[in-house]
């Protein structure tokens, strides 16, 4: 019987016992920390210790400048007024902090968030919180198109409406819409957890890898891949949690809106032959 060939080979090019040179691994995170891990430059602050920002007459880098100033001086809640819908504001945020904007916001409100809870009293514009790490992002009125593009993690609350494209490429989290959703919402998600409890649009899911959409209302049409998922009591559970933590209730109760999940026939599009491509599509 002929013995196995046991030996790689990258055994024998010598690349197990090769010196690796270049940058070595970045540390994001103290181990000291007990409760939630904080980045090493983290500043220590305290949410009792409070500070107002008037927005009316500054420019957006200036407050989110003075955002981080507060926060080094110890303020662990921030409140800002008059935003006056300007874009890109409490952007890339890596702290803990309490956050509140009285009025709205414009375009890329709040992106690139790793730890805060952010507050809107108004709406906000397209691509809020893209790229959101974790928190909490909780808007009392409507939201643009791309809401919560690409989310990580945390959960991202509009209370009212959303347009198109929610939840774009999310690949963690949780995205809420009180209200009604676009076209194409969940378009490519790869993981996370997307609840709509009023209707949506046209091609939910499509295209989707992975990933669930709960949705309270009528769906227009589903995307490519996106099939109906069977509802779990653990889903269940899970919904009556995670909507009462922000006061909002499915209109016909958790039991009876639709899962939506991947039908898994995109997995491996490439390897299939020309007619079943034509079938998944």
């Amino acid at each position: 019987m002929a013995e196995l060939n046991t030996e790689q080979e990258s055994h024998r090019m010598g690349m197990h016992t090769e010196q690796l040179a270049g940058r070595t691994q970045q540390v994001f995170f103290s181990p000291e920390e007990s409760d939630s891990f904080v980045y090493p430059d983290g500043m220590d602050v305290d949410f009792n210790k409070r500070a107002e920002i008037d927005a009316a007459d500054m420019e957006t880098s200036a407050v989110n400048l003075r955002i981080r100033e507060l926060m080094q001086s110890g303020h662990g809640t921030i409140v800002i007024k008059n935003p006056g819908a300007k874009h890109s504001l409490g952007v890339g945020i890596l702290n803990r902090l309490q956050l509140y904007f009285e009025g709205s916001l414009g375009y890329f409100g709040c992106g690139l968030i790793d730890g805060p809870n952010v507050r809107i009293s108004g709406r906000v514009g397209w691509s809020c919180a893209e790229n959101m790490m974790a928190g909490t992002v909780v808007i009392e009125k409507n939201a643009g198109s791309t809401f919560g593009a690409a989310i990580r993690g945390g959960d991202l609350v509009c209370k009212g409406d959303v347009g198109a494209r929610t939840g774009i490429d999310q690949k963690g989290g949780t995205i809420i819409v009180g209200g009604r959703t676009g076209a194409f919402s969940g378009f490519m998600m790869q993981r996370g957890r997307m609840v709509v409890l009023g209707d949506a649009g046209v091609n939910l899911g499509d295209s989707m890898y992975d990933g669930t959409i709960f949705v309270g209302g009528e769906i227009k049409s589903l995307g490519v891949d996106a099939v109906d998922g069977e509802m779990t009591d653990l889903d269940v559970q899970w919904l009556k949690r995670k909507l009462t933590a922000y006061e909002l209730e499915a209109h016909n109760g958790v039991e009876n809106m639709r899962k939506i999940v991947a039908g898994k026939q995109l997995w491996n599009y490439d390897n299939l032959e020309p007619a079943e491509k034509k079938l998944v599509l």
